[in-house]
């Protein structure tokens, strides 16, 4: 198979976040007078966006304090949620090994990349900027970009429209089953690595055409003359 677009996921795929989005998370917390959480209980919820996870967080709380009856001021939470992840998106994420690289071959072999993410635009651009990963995306859709997010059918199919590329010719690849069914929606290879965050959950569970245990066998697989079998 000859591919002309790659799309890649971000957190959890091209660079590790958990631990900054947690850091946001327990500040908020605290400001509303809330103890601090472990990240391993924050981390199982990215994948849908931060106010998502904010909004699950407090879901979870009212459960552990059994009060379902508590009403929490929920836009002014999410609003101080963005005021903290401001503060720290950028300040502690780190590539994933070998995400730089293979971004700078497949780009150097005339494959048109994608970021395509449920992360807030302005966050997901602020990462990939500080990871210096920003120069070779041909187009970032983050969460916010379009009226849907992932796994919605339009998110992947509007970016290879926009790119002008076919899509039995586009792939994506993440890390949890949002991304896999994005692709299986959107009728694009769906790819996947193993690390990251899918909740605690096997990324083989989704059943995606291809898992990719590094990420340079990405670039591997895309610049091969010829398509080696499936694993």
């Amino acid at each position: 198979m000859h591919y002309t677009l790659i799309s890649f996921d971000l957190d959890g795929t091209l660079v590790d976040t958990a631990s900054e989005i947690a850091e946001a998370a327990n500040r908020t917390l605290a400001a509303i007078g809330q103890a601090r959480i472990p990240a391993d209980r924050i981390t199982p919820l990215i994948g849908h966006g931060a106010h998502a996870l904010m909004r699950k967080l407090l879901a979870q709380l009212q459960l552990d304090q059994m009060d379902p009856a508590h009403r929490w001021p929920v836009e002014a939470i999410l609003q101080a949620f963005d005021d903290h992840y401001a503060q720290t998106v950028g300040s502690s994420a780190l590539p994933y090994a070998g995400a730089r690289e293979t971004l700078q071959r497949l780009r150097s072999a005339g494959i048109k990349l994608a970021c395509t993410t449920n992360k807030e635009l302005r966050h997901a651009l602020r990462v990939l900027r500080v990871n210096r990963l920003d120069g070779y995306f041909d187009l970032v859709v983050g969460g916010d970009s379009l009226p849907e997010q992932k796994p919605h059918a339009s998110v992947l199919r509007t970016l290879a429209a926009r790119l002008n590329c076919e899509l039995a010719q586009t792939a994506h690849i993440g890390d949890s089953a949002i991304d896999v069914a994005a692709a299986r929606n959107a009728g694009v290879a769906a790819w996947a690595v193993p690390y990251g965050y899918n909740g605690g959950a096997a990324i083989g569970d989704s059943q995606p055409d291809r898992i990719f245990t590094h990420l340079s066998e990405v670039a591997d697989h895309v610049l091969s003359p010829q398509d080696p079998p499936a694993a």
